[in-house]
């Protein structure tokens, strides 16, 4: 289990490095999930020293989002001034992830229907 979450903390520490390097606008950690990901896609599976670890920290995510709720408490006042555009932009975003997701569902059902009614031919 040690084994596994050093693991992912060096994931992190990559991430934080190469974003640190190339100056890139991504969180360390999300450029450490990258990672992550392309190791275990060339791995092909996810071994049981990296799998206890992480289903360990998705039993307590919980607790991961106590920093990001102080965050908004200490910064009241800045989310107060901006509360319009924050507003905007949560409506915006959600609409357009809406539509997209829409649209690719449609596409994807369209496919099968057309994959079920070849099969019947």
């Amino acid at each position: 289990m040690l084994a596994g979450l050093l693991l992912l903390l060096v994931c992190q520490l990559l991430g934080e490095w190469i974003v640190l390097a190339a100056g890139l606008p991504v969180p360390g950690p999300v450029m450490g999930m990258v990672l992550l990901l392309a190791g275990l896609i060339a791995h092909g599976k996810v071994p049981a020293t990296i799998r206890t670890p992480a289903e360990g920290l998705l039993r307590h995510l919980a607790l991961l989002f106590v920093p990001a709720g102080v965050g908004l408490m200490v910064h009241a006042e800045l989310i107060a001034a901006e509360w319009l555009v924050i507003l905007t932009s949560l409506v915006v975003s959600t609409v357009v992830t809406v539509l997209v997701t829409a649209l690719v569902l449609k596409r994807l059902t369209r496919n099968l229907d057309l994959g079920a009614r070849g099969d019947k031919s």
